[in-house]
């Protein structure tokens, strides 16, 4: 063959759709994944087990201006809503402070039937070397491994300068004084 027709050949080749097939023995997946799980991050030093349950962890007295509300869904690696699954949430306080003797801004509760969950709380302060965030802990319903993280907030100053801040870790900001993330965890 010559080389003009091998070429036309070669081009003739390219031009067809490409298919993905899967390698011998493997099968294609049957359902759309939501990717990877949730990245873990340390649970820091201020972590205190036995919180009480509840979706408000606001405290008498708080700034009504930090007011926030955080939202989101609680799903399978397979896009499948966790049902029950528990989220224990901790924070600083409007000062940067944690409140290592009892259960200011720290509690736990339960996802619904549809994986949601709904937390009110308060913007947490900055304390010195961190930008503001939110601790949490999500297990699947039935126990299994715990996943361990930190949310923050996009557009904070100090994100630059914190070392553990993560992009993909931020809230999605909608209304003033409400943001929403999604965990996907192991079920």
């Amino acid at each position: 063959m010559t080389s003009r027709i091998r070429r036309r050949l070669l081009g003739s080749a390219l031009a067809l759709p490409f298919v993905a097939r899967p390698a011998f023995g493997q099968s294609a997946p049957l359902t759309p994944s939501c990717g990877k799980d949730t990245p873990r991050q340390t649970e820091g030093p201020f972590y205190t087990p036995m919180t009480p349950e509840r979706a408000s962890l606001l405290e008498q007295g708080f700034p009504r201006d930090a007011r926030f509300v955080l939202s989101g869904a609680v799903l399978s690696e397979t896009c499948k809503p966790l049902a029950g699954a528990l989220l224990d949430f901790w924070h600083a306080d409007e000062k940067g402070e944690y409140d290592n003797n009892g259960f200011r801004y720290r509690g736990h509760q339960r996802a619904d039937a549809q994986g949601r969950y709904r937390l009110e709380t308060i913007v947490p302060g900055l304390y010195p070397g961190r930008t503001r965030h939110f601790h949490v802990k999500v297990q699947a319903p039935g126990g299994g491994r715990v996943l361990t993280t930190q949310l923050y907030f996009p557009g904070e100053p100090a994100n630059r300068r914190d070392g553990i801040y993560r992009p993909d870790l931020e809230v999605k900001i909608g209304k003033p004084g409400a943001g929403s993330f999604d965990f996907v965890v192991m079920a």
